[in-house]
């Protein structure tokens, strides 16, 4: 801290190469080396900047049938590269302006196809790493908003749409410069729930347990699901498998909902790890299928008090949705071979 160097030896040190320093620094007191030292070594350990929140709306006209098809989506996109002298040396002459970042989504959309989101994501971070020598890095995170066309007297409208609950289709794009593009797509904000088909018993039971074992109870959760595909070489292999990116996403939404609806679940667990199974089995090119999925509670009351009204076990109707605490259980499904990360 300047407080603790005088203005003569300030003065001096002003004249000192960075070695210069060190060397004066360590013979220094106790007290002000540290900081001495502390601030010349410092450097940047990591950096990204870029775009958030960018919202886009695309529509897509069919003239032969007058159908029209829409998507909405936020996008975030972040830079990686030689841009250290933007945060050490005030050096803007490396930044590509975030505006700017935001103006070539916007081209992006209107040049490029929007569906489905991988291939933009690829389209996109592509762009930035070979348009710009030294940025070697950049991460495309895609939020796709679910407008679900409109069914009026029993047929689908041309051009209106209903947006489904916080239901959101997901993607994050990696495009590394000499290593290739990495895609996680995902599902979030689906929240499902069964009346009966769900039971939970044979668990530790000890001092601290209080929790009855039940062979019949209410099943609910905010699905997040996410798959991991195996690294593509560049953007023509993301464009050679784009038709693989619609159907990975039908699947998994399908298994998840076949999957948590017909089994009678023994747990939570049991139940993720075999929608992970089967969404591998349908999808070989997936490294991984992770989910994460809470234990929304709906606990029964009891109403014996009021005129001994039976609402508990096989009698129960009434019961009172939980907001928290809540359970959370989380899995990754590899394919044999792979080092699970327990």
């Amino acid at each position: 801290p300047a407080s603790l160097v005088s203005p003569a030896l300030s003065s001096r040190l002003a004249f000192l190469d960075t070695k210069s320093v060190v060397e004066t620094a360590i013979f220094l007191s106790p007290l002000i080396a540290p900081a001495f030292v502390h601030a010349i070594m410092s450097t940047l350990a990591a950096a990204r900047y870029g775009k958030d929140n960018v919202r886009v709306y695309k529509v897509h006209r069919d003239e032969k049938t007058g159908v029209q098809t829409v998507v909405e989506m936020t996008v975030c996109v972040l830079l990686e590269g030689e841009i250290e002298t933007s945060y050490t040396k005030a050096d803007n002459s490396v930044v590509v302006a975030t505006d700017s970042i935001k103006n070539t989504i916007y081209i992006t959309a209107k040049q490029q196809p929007v569906t489905p989101p991988e291939l933009f994501g690829s389209i996109l971070g592509t762009h930035f790493v070979e348009k710009y020598a030294h940025i070697h890095a950049a991460h495309v995170n895609i939020i796709t908003h679910r407008w679900v066309r409109m069914n009026i007297d029993g047929k689908p409208h041309p051009h209106s749409f209903i947006k489904e609950g916080g239901e959101t289709r997901n993607v994050q794009v990696d495009v590394i410069e000499g290593k290739g593009i990495d895609i996680n797509s995902s599902i979030n904000g689906l929240t499902v729930l069964k009346s009966t088909g769900s039971q939970f018993w044979g668990f530790v039971r000890d001092e601290f347990t209080t929790l009855k074992e039940t062979w019949d109870r209410i099943l609910s959760t905010d699905v997040a699901a996410n798959w991991q595909w195996r690294r593509f070489s560049g953007l023509p292999e993301v464009k050679a498998n784009a038709h693989h990116f619609d159907y990975a996403w039908e699947t998994a939404r399908n298994t998840t909902l076949k999957v948590f609806a017909e089994e009678n679940s023994a747990s939570v667990q049991a139940t993720m790890y075999k929608m992970g199974e089967q969404i591998l089995a349908a999808v070989p090119l997936l490294e991984t299928v992770e989910y994460a999925l809470p234990n929304n509670h709906y606990f029964e009351i009891d109403l014996s008090w009021h005129k001994d009204l039976k609402n508990t076990g096989k009698d129960a109707e009434v019961y009172v949705p939980q907001s928290n605490p809540n359970g959370l259980i989380k899995c990754t499904v590899g394919r044999a071979g792979q080092k699970a990360k327990l």
